[in-house]
């Protein structure tokens, strides 16, 4: 029997999470729901975000039959993964835990730096899960790139000159606290679109983490007992079963999903989750 995997996040930038799993669970049968209606989590109160993504993760599981959940939003990660996974009765797995692991595996200073959203970087979740595992973090909002991300500025001139003003604040403010980072976490599931250009204007020496990359070799390992190896990534995941459901937005989860997920959509599925 096929397993169903739910993937969740406030938007649609999750879908990058679920392209990095479905490269390395092919055989699996997928369900992505994107709250649009209800977004941006970051601005609602943690009990709100919990209500609203113990919503979301009900619905995979009940009405999807989820067998296993990843919650590819940083911000309900950060808030609500606790209520989430007492509030379904299987594995739930949240993006910044498999974030941080990645830093230390790759991290020879201890030091890295992790961009994220202002709700993320507020909520300090990415520092408190660096600082568990003896690495010191220093967080650095970055709040223009979503945005520039979902104009579809991938490789405009006006984002390679914000990512560098980003680049060199939270590098200068590294220096000014004695910190060597040589690693850099992506904390927001909109940047692996941006990484190319990242990668470019990072400091040399300093290695990116794409905590989507992470998540997906962690749920890989979780569900299918093994390590992704990255060689053998599935090239070619057309016939991968894949259903989209969003609760408000649908035409714009359509025209711009493609881009966050590297294939077409398809037909998204409104549906309501009530307030």
């Amino acid at each position: 029997m096929t397993s169903t995997i739910g993937v969740f996040d406030s938007g649609f930038g999750g879908l990058t999470v679920l392209r990095a799993l479905v490269q390395r669970l092919p055989q699996a049968r997928f369900a992505f729901l994107g709250d649009t209606a209800r977004l941006p989590y970051g601005s609602k109160s943690r009990r709100t975000i919990a209500r609203y993504a113990m919503q979301s993760a009900q619905f995979l599981v009940q009405e999807q039959q989820a067998e296993f959940l990843v919650i590819a939003c940083n911000t309900a990660s950060a808030l609500a993964l606790d209520a989430i996974q007492e509030a379904v009765p299987v594995p739930v797995l949240g993006v910044i835990q498999p974030g941080a692991q990645s830093a230390r595996a790759a991290s020879h200073s201890g030091d890295v730096l992790v961009i994220a959203t202002d709700a993320t970087v507020h909520s300090h979740a990415y520092a408190a899960a660096c600082q568990a595992l003896n690495l010191r973090a220093l967080e650095k909002a970055c709040p223009l790139l979503v945005p520039l991300v979902e104009e579809g500025w991938i490789n405009h001139p006006v984002t390679e000159q914000v990512i560098r003003v980003y680049l060199d604040e939270v590098t200068a403010d590294a220096t000014a606290q004695g910190l060597s980072p040589d690693t850099l976490v992506l904390g927001c599931t909109h940047y692996p679109l941006l990484r190319p250009l990242i990668e470019h204007l990072a400091p040399a020496g300093i290695s990116v983490i794409d905590s989507a990359e992470s998540t997906a070799d962690t749920a890989a390992q979780l569900v299918g007992g093994k390590s992704a190896d990255p060689d053998q990534l599935t090239a070619s995941t057309t016939d991968t079963e894949i259903h989209c459901f969003a609760t408000d937005s649908v035409e714009k989860f359509e025209r711009l999903g493609s881009r966050f997920l590297g294939r077409p959509v398809g037909k998204v599925e409104l549906i309501d989750l009530g307030g």
